[in-house]
């Protein structure tokens, strides 16, 4: 079965340094885009992986180089993440996106990349891939037939993945295996981006990571620590240094940028009630008011007078 699109779906793969996504790096990157007449356009990049910190090659870890194969000297005349980024946010464009098991890993690890080149360079990449809807194909594979690609591909097209491993054989193999899932299952699932999106969709996190999520209410709860089950909300009007904390842990820079567009809201709701209460300042925020006049001025004696 064709799939009935409305705009492109782009289906990616990702060979990575590793599998920590704060500290990995993307080091081989495939796109099969699929546009709404058909037409198939296929883009694939090998990558050096780069720590921008120390600004060196990252080495792969052995372990994930017995998976897909590629070695550091392979790499070592390859762009950067940094290097293709116009080219990767112009192929993603207004697609929806697609992959296997991509949204634990595949998804999480592109938006570390983008936020790591939004740090370390110039470049502000114009791109929200919180904003696309994603079609995880392991995800309606594992609820209609509960377990990998190779698998599933034997199940759905009844053949053998040859190349296993190879990003672009992937991200071909997940694309057949999708039409094949609407053939199998028509009578359950519709030829329709959105429909397969939510059908996909098994976490309402907010963030790539899980720490954050969303509540039987739509509300931003915190999923782990001491504030576990809270709204970021009470947490932030409650504890307002855990921001900060967050902001200098060991977390992914797309949580550190949730958690800081919800601070940036929490904070303008503050402002504005603030504005509106009109209340007169108490003593205490009369003299913390003071103090920051004078320090401005550089006029206040002693005593703390303007005077």
């Amino acid at each position: 079965m064709n799939l009935n699109l409305q705009r492109p779906l782009l289906f990616f793969d990702i060979e990575s340094t590793g599998l920590n996504i704060a500290s990995d790096c993307i080091i081989e990157l495939s796109f099969v885009k699929i546009m709404p007449d058909g037409e198939e356009r296929v883009k694939t990049w090998r990558v050096r992986p780069w720590d921008y910190a120390n600004n060196c090659q990252k080495p792969i870890n052995p372990s994930a180089m017995s998976v897909h194969g590629i070695k550091d000297e392979e790499l070592k005349d390859c762009p950067r993440f940094c290097d293709i980024i116009d080219t990767v946010v112009r192929w993603i464009g207004d697609s929806d996106l697609s992959g296997f098991n991509s949204t634990k890993f595949d998804l999480p690890m592109l938006a570390e990349e983008i936020e790591r080149v939004r740090k370390y360079t110039d470049k502000k990449p114009e791109i929200n891939l919180h904003e696309k809807r994603m079609v995880d194909v392991q995800n309606i594979y594992h609820v209609m037939e509960p377990r990998n690609l190779k698998a599933a591909y034997r199940f759905y097209c009844g053949a053998e993945l040859e190349n296993a491993h190879a990003a672009e054989a992937d991200t071909k193999a997940t694309y057949e295996v999708l039409k094949a899932q609407l053939d199998k299952y028509s009578g359950t699932l519709k030829n329709d981006v959105e429909f397969l999106a939510n059908f996909s969709e098994r976490q309402r996190s907010v963030d790539y990571a899980g720490r954050l999520a969303l509540n039987d209410k739509k509300e931003v709860i915190i999923t782990f620590g001491k504030h576990k089950g809270k709204t970021a909300r009470e947490v932030y009007f409650s504890e307002p240094s855990y921001f900060a904390w967050i902001e200098n842990g060991e977390f992914t820079l797309d949580t550190k940028r949730q958690f800081a567009l919800l601070k940036q809201q929490f904070d303008r709701e503050k402002r504005k009630a603030a504005a509106e209460s009109n209340e007169p300042l108490n003593e205490a925020q009369l003299r913390g008011a003071t103090n920051r006049l004078a320090n401005h001025f550089g006029s206040a004696d002693k005593t703390g007078s303007l005077f």
